[in-house]
């Protein structure tokens, strides 16, 4: 069983969409209020490099609207930051990107002037200021005065004079004080209350109260899941099949098993301190992914599975590594012949490298492809036993991993991104042989997203079925239980919901179809 690659190669139809797409645009360039002079580029000089590294994510995610989960490691690693100063880095970035909604409110508050009216990079100085006055154990004289540094070596002194008076201010309430002050009136403004309390826009609040009411969960939940999306997230691995497994990678000091995927381990330190992540024998990947790949590989077809399996949109590589991983340890056993294949569709084609590199390390023959996943269906019908369609979204299950999302997103996306995700859907129908299996997943909890997708693809369609998702995967979770709860709550219906508050992962949904044979 050969690999065989193609990434960075067309193949079929022109390159186009089936990438997750972000926001067009940057950041308002006529904004007032310019400090005396302007930061130059390159890590800010006289600020220790901690802080530095942070502040540069915080610039390049506000200037170029990058994503700070791809930018931070780099930058820590041409810091040559580890241990407690990279750990120190990522939060005052994480923190800060979280923390933008009420941190501006206080921010303004402290202030006689606009948010709008504060240069950008001065703006991002304090944001990170007044997350270590708040919610750091940095004693204050240390929150205050390294900012103004910070502020100092990009800015120049007039704006560091501004940035010390702020801060000072800042600092003589804690975080309880400033809500009362700034949140608007919860009896007149709810959801404004809970935009401040909780750092979302409003929109977000609304649309996560919505999800979870279409979900079967009471809204009352809504200030615990909003709370979730501000808490440090736990780094959990995949130990891929044939490669690795979880007693390897709980071997020591490094890591304990996972909550809910049995092949998933809870990180305690870096990831490159485990071997096998640093071999990709094992990949960083959220439990709520590792359950949506874990379960398209085990709903059951109709039919023998050849082995012939399609990730249709595949970067950046997570969910295709996991599949590729299994379906090598069902060829090594005799389950799939020798031309089984994980084919991983990817339009755009830098991320179409990135799965490339996922692959790298499994055993399993391969095709990584730069083209739209919308025209496969039609270009291969009923090739495929198995496709794994994780559609391009708003995201609003990761916040907590994603933190600029939230900023970066709007309400329009939640319709604009609609057609594509029914194209998707349908192609991938039109690709699964008779008997075989689709699932499709999402990272986004809104009905729009999710059920609504589903429903109206097999409106008036009576050639697929809706398998039982919490089924398959109440089979793979086995007898694990999240700490504290009487039940694992899985969703109501035939799909599953998963939810951050409630399971501690990404909120994916998943929903898995059978085309009738």
């Amino acid at each position: 069983m050969s690999k065989q690659t193609s990434a960075g190669r067309p193949s079929g139809p022109p390159r186009r969409v089936g990438g997750k797409p972000g926001r067009a645009g940057g950041r308002d360039s006529s904004r007032a209020g310019s400090p005396e002079s302007r930061p130059t580029g390159g890590r800010p000089t006289a600020v220790d490099p901690a802080r530095g590294v942070a502040y540069e994510t915080l610039r390049a995610v506000t200037e170029r609207d990058a994503y700070a989960n791809l930018i931070l490691p780099g930058l820590l690693r041409r810091a040559r930051l580890r241990g407690r100063d990279a750990g120190l880095a990522t939060e005052l970035a994480y923190g800060a990107l979280r923390g933008r909604g009420s941190y501006d409110a206080i921010i303004a508050a402290g202030t006689d002037r606009p948010i709008a009216e504060i240069d950008p990079a001065v703006l991002d100085a304090l944001r990170l200021g007044v997350h270590q006055l708040l919610h750091m154990r940095v004693p204050p004289h240390a929150a205050v005065s390294t900012t103004v540094d910070l502020v100092r070596s990009v800015a120049g002194p007039g704006a560091s004079r501004f940035a010390n008076a702020v801060l000072r201010r800042v600092g003589e309430r804690d975080e309880t004080e400033w809500m009362e002050r700034v949140a608007p009136d919860a009896s007149k403004n709810p959801d404004g209350n809970l935009s401040v309390r909780y750092s979302h826009p409003e929109w977000i609040v609304r649309s996560l109260r919505d999800a979870l009411r279409g979900s079967g969960r009471p809204a009352d939940e809504l200030p615990a899941l909003l709370a979730s999306h501000n808490a440090r997230p736990s780094v959990a691995a995949a130990a891929l099949p044939g490669l690795s497994d979880v007693a390897e990678l709980t071997d020591g000091e490094h890591a304990q098993p996972g909550v809910l995927s049995p092949v998933a381990a809870i990180l305690k330190g870096a990831p490159d301190d485990v071997p096998a992540v640093r071999q990709g024998r094992a990949r960083v990947q959220d439990e709520g992914s590792q359950l949506v790949a874990l379960g398209a590989a085990a709903a059951s077809t109709v039919g023998p599975d050849r082995g012939r399996w399609l990730d249709l949109c595949a970067g950046p590589g997570g969910k295709a590594a996991l599949l590729a991983a299994l379906l090598a340890e069902r060829h090594a056993a005799g389950l799939v012949g020798d031309d089984a294949e994980l084919v991983a569709v990817e339009s755009a084609e830098h991320r179409a490298g990135l799965v490339q590199q996922s692959l790298a390390a499994v055993q399993c023959a391969y095709d990584v492809r730069v083209r739209d996943g919308r025209t496969v269906g039609e270009a291969e019908p009923g090739r495929y036993d198995r496709v794994l369609v994780d559609v391009p979204c708003t995201g609003l299950g990761a916040l907590r991993r994603r933190p600029e999302a939230r900023w970066r997103r709007t309400p329009s996306d939640l319709t604009s991104l609609a057609p594509l995700q029914r194209e998707l859907l349908e192609s991938a129908l039109a690709a699964v042989r008779p008997g075989g299996v689709v699932a499709y997943a999402t990272c986004s909890p809104h009905p729009a997203e999710t059920r609504m997708v589903v429903d109206d693809v097999l409106r008036g369609r009576d050639d697929v079925e809706r398998l039982d998702t919490p089924a398959v995967l109440r089979d793979l979770i086995g007898s694990r239980r999240l700490p504290g709860t009487e039940d694992l709550y899985l969703g109501d219906g035939p799909a599953v919901q998963l939810w951050t508050h409630l399971h501690g992962t990404d909120s994916m949904y998943l929903s898995l179809l059978r085309l009738k044979a």
